[in-house]
C-alpha cells in the first residue's frame, strides 16, 4: 500500500556511501544543522547571561528578551518559507545553499563587531532566519538531483536520522563549545566565530557538487521572477496531485505532534520529579526513536515497499501518547519516547520519498517551499496553545486527547490515500 517506487537491488546505504556528490550534501547538511543549534544556543547565551553585554531596550524587561528573539526567529518561516520555494525553481540548487550558508555565516560574524545593541541583535536574528528558508527547500529540492529515484527512501532515512543527531548532538555539545570558545584570544568574538565557521564549513563541503541543473546562467539571469504567479502555480499542483498534498498534511501533522510534545516535556518532566532543565532528555529519546526508525527503513527499504508504513506509524503514536500520562518510571516513559520516535519515523521518512518520487523536478522548489511554510507554521501553533491546554485541563487529557487526534488523522489518510490511488488506476 505504500504508494512509491519499490526499491532497487542495491538499496540502502551502501549505494548512497558510493555516491560523492550525496555524501558532500550530507555533510554540508549535517554542518548546517549543527549551526542552526549552536547559532540557537549563542542566543539564549547572549540574552539571559546575566554578565552579557546586551541590556533590554526601555520598556522591555529582561526576561523578556529571549522571547522576543523567538519572535525574529519565527517571523520569517511564516514570511517567506513559500517564497524560498519559488527562488529555488529559478536558481541553481548549489548556489542557494552555499549562498545562504556564507549569508549567514556573516551575519552571524557581525555580531562580534556591530555595537551590542539588543535590537541589531534581533536584526541580525531576522536575516538568518530568513535566508535559512532558502535553504530548506533548496535542500530537498537537490537529493532527487544526486539520488536514483528508487534510492530516495534510503537517502531521506540517512537525512531525517542524521537531522536528529544534530539536534542531540548540537544541544549536547553547543553548551561547552561555545564555553571554550569564549577561552583564550578570542574572547570577546569567540561564540561568534564559532557559528560561522560551521556555516563556513558547510559552504566549502558543498561547493565541488555537481547538481544536474538544466538551466544555463543565461537562462537563469533572463527569467523574470514573478512570486504571486509561481505561487499560485503551486497551489494548483497541489490541489491537483491529491497524493503529494495528502503526503505533506500527513508530514505537517507529525510535527505538530512532535511541537507539542516540546512543551509537554517540561510538565512530563515534574511528574517524575525532574528539574526542568532536564526535560530535554525526553526529547532526546524521541530523536533517538528517529535516528532508528530511519535507520531501519534506510537499510531495509526494499522489505517495506508494500506496508502502510504511515497508517503504522499514526497509530504506533496514538497508542504511545495514550499510555504515556498512565506511566509512573521515568525509564519506561524513555522507552515509550524511544517507540514514538520510531513511529514517527515510519510517517516522515516514506511520506517525503512520496512527495520526491511524484513530483516534477520543475515543481520540486514550489512545492517544498510549500512543505516548508506548512511545517513551520505546524512547529508553531503547538507551541502557543499546549501550554494553556496542559494548564487548563492537564498532562493526562491533553495527552489522551492528542492521541485520538493522531489515530483518525491516521485512518482517514490511510483511507484517503487508498482512494486516490484506486483513482489513478
Amino acid at each position: 500500500m505504500f504508494p512509491t517506487e519499490p526499491a532497487a537491488v542495491n538499496n540502502g546505504f551502501g549505494a548512497l556511501l558510493k555516491n560523492r556528490g550525496f555524501i558532500l550534501l550530507w555533510i554540508g547538511q549535517l554542518v548546517s544543522q549543527l549551526a542552526d543549534k549552536v547559532f540557537f544556543l549563542m542566543l539564549v547565551d547572549l540574552v539571559v547571561d546575566k554578565n552579557s553585554s546586551y541590556l533590554p531596550p526601555l520598556g522591555v524587561a529582561k526576561e523578556s528578551m529571549y522571547s522576543i528573539l523567538m519572535v525574529a526567529f519565527t517571523i520569517p518561516a511564516v514570511l517567506f518559507g513559500s517564497a524560498g520555494g519559488v527562488f529555488v525553481d529559478r536558481l541553481p540548487k548549489k548556489l542557494i545553499m552555499v549562498g545562504s550558508d556564507i549569508l549567514r555565516g556573516l551575519l552571524t560574524i557581525g555580531l562580534a563587531f556591530l555595537p551590542r545593541d539588543f535590537y541589531i541583535l534581533f536584526l541580525i536574528t531576522f536575516g538568518v532566519s530568513s535566508v535559512t528558508q532558502f535553504f530548506a527547500p533548496a535542500e530537498q529540492a537537490a537529493i532527487p538531483l544526486l539520488v536514483r529515484r528508487e534510492n530516495l527512501i534510503a537517502a531521506n532515512a540517512l537525512f531525517t536520522s542524521t537531522m536528529m543527531s544534530a539536534l542531540i548532538v548540537g544541544f549536547l555539545l553547543g553548551d561547552p563549545l561555545l564555553s571554550l570558545a569564549e577561552t583564550g584570544m578570542a574572547k570577546e568574538y569567540g561564540r561568534e566565530l564559532v557559528v560561522a565557521l560551521l556555516y563556513m564549513l558547510s559552504a566549502v563541503m558543498m561547493l565541488p557538487i555537481h547538481f544536474r541543473d538544466k538551466k544555463s546562467p543565461s537562462e537563469v539571469l533572463s527569467d523574470r521572477i514573478d512570486l504571486w504567479a509561481d505561487f499560485k502555480e503551486g497551489l494548483r499542483y497541489l490541489k491537483k496531485n491529491r497524493l503529494v498534498l495528502n503526503a505533506m498534511l500527513q508530514i505537517t501533522v507529525l510535527y505538530c505532534v512532535f511541537a507539542a510534545l516540546m512543551v509537554l516535556a517540561l510538565p512530563l518532566a515534574e511528574k517524575f520529579g525532574l528539574q526542568g532543565k532536564q526535560s530535554g532528555r525526553f526529547i532526546a529519546a524521541v530523536g533517538i526513536g528517529i535516528v532508528i526508525g530511519a535507520g531501519i527503513l534506510g537499510h531495509w527499504a526494499d522489505k517495506t515497499h508494500h506496508k502502510p508504513l504511515p497508517l503504522m506509524g499514526f497509530l504506533g503514536m496514538a497508542l504511545i501518547l495514550a499510555l504515556v500520562p498512565f506511566t509512573n518510571t521515568q525509564v519506561i516513559a524513555l522507552g515509550f519516547c524511544i517507540l514514538l520516535g520510531v513511529s514517527g519515523s515510519l510517517i516522515g521518512v516514506p511520506m517525503q520519498t512520496l512527495i520526491q518520487q511524484q513530483t516534477p523536478l520543475i515543481m520540486h522548489g514550489k512545492v517544498f517551499g510549500f512543505q516548508n511554510h506548512a511545517v513551520n507554521i505546524a512547529l508553531s501553533a503547538p507551541l502557543a496553545i499546549t501550554g494553556w491546554l496542559n494548564q487548563e485541563f492537564g498532562l493526562r487529557t491533553v495527552l489522551i486527547a492528542m492521541s485520538l487526534i493522531v489515530a483518525i488523522v491516521g485512518v482517514w489518510a490511510w483511507q484517503n490515500t487508498r482512494r486516490v490511488l484506486q483513482d489513478v488506476i
